[in-house]
């Protein structure tokens, strides 16, 4: 049983980790061009305001997910 627990938080841990690569990459970089310059003035026709906020609180989310499953691994390991 402690073996199918350790698979299900091993696949958690790998969808974690390649979604928090995905999610980071696809925020946008500070001062990127002509997007940083008109940055605001977007946000406020677009709602890319509304998008990052989402993109930061999936990002806390998974950063999180990945925190617990590193440790029940490193419990598990033990």
């Amino acid at each position: 049983m402690g073996s199918v627990l350790v698979n299900i938080v091993y696949g958690i841990h790998i969808i974690a980790c390649i979604g928090i690569i995905l999610f980071i990459l696809l925020h946008a970089g500070r001062g990127g061009g002509l997007s940083g310059l008109f940055s605001g003035m977007v946000e406020t026709f677009d709602g890319a305001g509304i998008v990052e906020k989402n993109l930061d609180r999936i990002t806390v989310i998974l950063g999180i997910v990945f925190a617990v499953t590193t440790i029940l691994l490193f419990i598990f390991a033990s």
